[in-house]
């Protein structure tokens, strides 16, 4: 699972690491959340090159009938990619990469959920597997008229390595910087070839802490959220 997560990371070194051609003025995002616009870095239609896009996270399949649908579609099991209807189709044609520098998990405390931020020691940023679609709204609704056009994904997730397992069962499915051209390249790869991509990512380089209460309030999208719960002490 993966609900929340975070980008932080000055344009500039976004582009050096994802290797795109554009080079938007990207806001730090501190707590980006389902139905929000998250950037996806994909390679560019009929042509060279990648490009930084803006889509709605949670996945619009091209055959639903309404844009509500996304909103459970926010991650893609890893393991069942090539049989769900939602998403095989993306997963042969439309695969891109979702950066990030830290993603938030809850797991259950003392009778409540408490908040953990997941990340790479060190805090550099990586990419999220992930699956993007094109959507045209065949009526008015949800906030969007007929005929609008939508660009939507999903996230992957795969089961949790060593270090996190006892947060939570699951795991956005983190690729190895290797993995990118291929990941990215559907025509050289097939979807047989990119799920080897898909799996947990070592621990070693992992580290995670708790955090406080507010990044559980969407519109709570500032440092704070990062701000480690001092009075815990679990870490790792």
């Amino acid at each position: 699972m993966c609900g929340r997560f975070s980008l932080t990371t000055a344009p500039e070194a976004m582009r050096a690491l994802f290797d795109y051609e554009n080079l938007p003025n990207l806001a730090q995002r501190y707590n980006i959340a389902p139905t929000q616009p998250v950037a996806v870095v994909r390679a560019r239609e009929g042509g060279a090159g990648r490009e930084l896009v803006m889509l709605r996270w949670g996945l619009v399949p091209g055959w639903a009938k309404e844009i509500g649908i996304g909103a459970k579609m926010i991650n893609a099991r890893a393991e069942t990619l090539a049989e769900k209807p939602a998403f095989r189709d993306a997963f042969a044609r439309r695969r891109c990469l979702v950066p990030a520098d830290g993603f938030y998990e809850w797991r259950m405390e003392d009778g409540g959920k408490q908040p953990f931020r997941v990340g790479f020691r060190g805090g550099r940023p990586f990419a999220f597997a992930g699956l993007w679609e094109r959507w045209q709204a065949p009526a008015d609704g949800g906030g969007v008229k007929q005929g609008e056009i939508v660009e939507s994904v999903a996230i992957v997730t795969t089961d949790a390595n060593d270090k996190l397992r006892p947060i939570h069962h699951r795991m956005p499915a983190i690729l190895d910087p290797a993995g990118y051209a291929a990941w990215l390249d559907v025509a050289g790869t097939p979807a047989n070839d990119a799920g080897a991509w898909l799996r947990p990512h070592p621990p070693e380089e992992m580290a995670f802490y708790r955090v406080g209460l507010r990044v559980n309030n969407v519109r709570n999208d500032d440092e704070a959220c990062f701000t480690p719960l001092k009075a815990a002490g679990t870490a790792g």
